[in-house]
């Protein structure tokens, strides 16, 4: 599933990106890094260097780049651009306002970041705690949801019922996707989900399935650049609320989606950039969207066959620490 913009409008894309981060003196180093990293592996085009192209005003844009799943996508990268600005400034957010209303494009982020600058980060947080519980339903694991489990909001404990059929994941073959998400949580000493009380639970199960199935481990780039490749995947609504939550949380660092602590400028670590863009790329490249299937069906097949049957292929370099594969 191909989240991309046509050959023919490629390179209006990125000046109009251009030209909406070419604000208090023009881009940044981080702006220009992250979009030379998605136009180099997304949109293979490593021949349009941002730090050369001139940028498009937002009418000269909104003339060039007329599809709406195109003005989706300009939308959603540039909400990745925007938040790369430290500290995020009004004219950064003004911008941003300014293209997506000449390409008649809305979305959460838009009152997010102007009440960030407006009336600064609590205020922001609050904004996406409500976000984040108006879709954290559609972003868990859809087996829990279809069997009406208890929510696990309204849990005031931890989840038993749920650990038991984790456990049972102990029996499976070493290989299978059962036992390779066990040591996904070993490895990385993060609690299974349903030991500790969270609202966030079912939305970890599916979560985590889905770094264990693309094989990228949890470190702060490893989070952005997984919800590029899930963006990637499958650009729908679940899939972009994943992707802004993730800047959010580990880019901007105001909000919490049940991190230990607040993480701030990811994408500004060595090779973090890279990696988002060749992790949108291979994202770009699966067959089928496995964030949200019924991962427990799944547990007892060798972790190979899962990957294969949507088309996972092997990261640009399995040893680069933000992976295991």
């Amino acid at each position: 599933m191909v989240t991309s913009v046509s050959d023919a409008s490629v390179e209006a894309v990125v000046r109009g990106l251009l030209g909406a981060v070419n604000v208090d003196g023009g881009p940044t180093d981080r702006q220009l890094s992250v979009l030379g990293s998605i136009t180099t592996h997304l949109w293979n085009r490593p021949d349009l260097d941002p730090a050369k192209l001139s940028g498009l005003n937002p009418k000269e844009t909104a003339e060039q780049v007329t599809d709406p799943h195109e003005r989706r996508r300009f939308h959603e990268v540039l909400v990745a651009l925007e938040v790369c600005r430290h500290p995020l400034t009004q004219a950064q957010v003004e911008s941003v306002e300014f293209y997506s209303a000449a390409l008649e494009f809305d979305g959460p982020d838009l009152k997010i970041f102007r009440d960030l600058v407006d009336k600064g980060a609590a205020s922001a947080a609050e904004d996406y705690s409500r976000f984040l519980a108006g879709n954290l339903k559609q972003r868990s694991e859809p087996s829990l949801v279809a069997e009406g489990s208890k929510s696990s909001a309204a849990t005031s404990g931890a989840e038993p019922e749920l650990l038991k059929r984790f456990e049972a994941f102990a029996d499976l073959d070493p290989n299978s996707l059962g036992r390779v998400y066990l040591d996904f949580h070993r490895r990385n000493r993060i609690p299974l989900p349903g030991e500790q009380a969270s609202p966030m639970n079912h939305f970890y199960v599916a979560h985590d399935m889905t770094h264990v199935i693309a094989g990228i481990e949890p470190t702060g780039p490893g989070e952005v650049a997984l919800s590029g490749f899930q963006w990637a995947m499958n650009d729908n609504e679940v899939n972009s609320a994943a992707l802004l939550a993730s800047l959010v949380v580990h880019e901007a660092g105001f909000g919490q989606a049940g991190t230990l602590t607040t993480e701030t400028g990811q994408l500004g670590m060595t090779g973090a950039a890279e990696l988002l863009g060749q992790e949108m790329s291979r994202g770009s490249r699966c067959t089928g969207d496995f964030s949200l299937v019924d991962h427990f069906a799944l547990a007892g097949e060798p972790l190979a066959e899962v990957r294969k049957s949507f088309g996972v292929q092997a990261p640009d370099d399995p040893a680069d620490g933000h992976h295991n594969w």
